[in-house]
């Protein structure tokens, strides 16, 4: 019997708590945010700036669904205009190694998928 045969029933809910934890930080502008907060401390302006692609309003989604989470802290300082930054908190600097190992293998295994994906375009046309 596999380690992982009962994973999909963690909690006994089904795996509905897993599966929208993954899909919350496994889909593209999470992982590319947590990636820039791990620079350190950004502001709204600057994560956009370095994000390429994201717009302001999925920036805007992503950052609270990351707040809610507990992955993201928020900060606002009373000034004028106010100050708004955001950074990692120790649980979304804990998603870092796992998230590099994950892009290490895609990097790793980007001939094979290639590859197969050009066999099977070939196989299916």
């Amino acid at each position: 019997m596999s380690e992982y045969e009962h994973t999909c029933m963690i909690r006994g809910d089904g795996g509905r708590t897993i599966r929208a934890i993954l899909d919350r930080i496994c889909n593209k502008w999470t992982l590319l945010i947590v990636a820039t907060l791990d620079q350190g401390l950004l502001r709204f302006t600057d994560l956009h700036q370095q994000i390429p692609g994201i717009s302001q309003r999925m920036l805007t989604l992503t950052l609270r669904n990351l707040e809610r989470d507990g992955l993201v802290s928020r900060t606002v300082h009373a000034e004028v205009p106010p100050r708004v930054e955001y950074a990692l908190t120790p649980t979304g600097k804990s998603l870092i190694p796992p998230a590099l190992a994950l892009a290490g293998w895609a990097i790793e295994h980007v001939p094979h998928i290639e590859a197969s994906r050009e066999a099977y375009q070939t196989r299916n046309q």
